[in-house]
C-alpha cells in the first residue's frame, strides 16, 4: 500500500464511480477523499468523504488538500436548467476547485472533458468543455491529464433516455468507426477511469487524450 492521497470529484457519476473502484484496487493510494453534495453510502477503510457545499469553494480549502486530484464532474442541460447554471458545473466549478488544490499543493490532476472540446465551438456543450480546458491548463498543475472520451458505455445510476439510444446506434455504425473516425468509438466509464489513473504515472508532456487513445493505453 502507497501513502498517496486522491481527491476525487464526481464519485457518484459513471465515470466517477468507476474510477473510486479503480483508485482502490491500486496499490500507490492510501486515503481517498471524495467530496459529495450528500453523502454516497460508500463503505472502505481508504474512503473519506466530505460533504460539500459547493457554493462556497473557498469553505472547503482545508479539506481540498492531497497529492493526485480527480475531477469527473458533469451535468446535462435537462438537469441543470439552462446553460448558464449548465456553465457553472461543467466549466467553473472544476476550474474553481483546481486552482485551489493547487494553491494546497496538489501537484497533479486528472480531468474528464469531451471528444470535440472546443473553447471556439458554436455547441454550447463543447464550448463549455473547451473553455473549462483552459482554466485547468492554466493552473499550473505539474501534471496534467485532460480526457476526450467518446460515448461513454456501462451502467449509470440515472436514466438519459438519449444516452440509451445513442449506444445502440454507436454498437451499428462501430465497424465502420475506422482510422481517423476511431476516436468517435464509445468506450467504457472503467476504461476511462483506468486510464486517467496510468495517464498520471506515464511519462510524457502529451496533456490532452483523444477517446481512441484512452482505449490504447489501457490495453498496453
Amino acid at each position: 500500500m502507497g501513502n498517496r492521497t486522491a481527491i476525487v470529484l464526481g464519485a457518484t457519476g459513471l465515470v466517477g464511480n468507476l474510477l473510486l473502484e479503480e483508485l482502490e484496487k491500486a496499490e500507490n493510494y492510501k486515503t481517498i477523499r471524495i467530496f459529495v453534495r450528500q453523502t454516497a453510502g460508500i463503505s472502505s477503510p481508504v474512503v473519506e468523504e466530505i460533504i460539500a457545499d459547493f457554493s462556497n469553494i473557498e469553505g472547503l480549502g482545508a479539506d481540498i488538500k492531497g497529492d493526485d486530484l480527480f475531477i469527473c464532474l458533469g451535468t446535462t442541460i435537462k438537469k441543470a436548467g439552462s446553460v448558464e447554471n449548465m456553465e457553472k458545473v461543467d466549466r467553473d466549478l472544476p476550474v474553481d476547485i483546481a486552482i485551489l488544490a493547487r494553491k494546497n499543493g496538489v501537484k497533479r490532476i486528472a480531468v474528464v472533458s469531451s471528444i470535440g472540446a472546443d473553447p471556439a465551438s458554436k455547441n454550447y456543450y463543447l464550448r463549455i468543455k473547451g473553455e473549462m480546458e483552459q482554466g485547468i491548463l492554466a493552473a499550473g498543475f505539474e501534471k496534467t491529464v485532460i480526457v476526450r472520451p467518446s460515448m461513454l458505455m456501462g451502467e449509470r445510476k440515472e436514466l438519459r433516455p438519449g444516452e440509451i439510444a445513442g449506444k445502440v446506434v454507436m454498437n451499428v455504425i462501430k465497424p465502420v468507426l475506422s482510422g481517423k473516425l476511431l476516436k468517435f468509438r464509445a468506450i467504457h466509464g472503467r476504461d476511462v477511469a483506468r486510464a486517467m489513473i496510468m495517464l498520471l504515472d506515464k511519462e510524457t508532456d502529451k496533456k490532452i487524450f483523444e477517446s481512441d487513445e484512452l482505449q490504447k493505453i489501457v490495453k498496453s
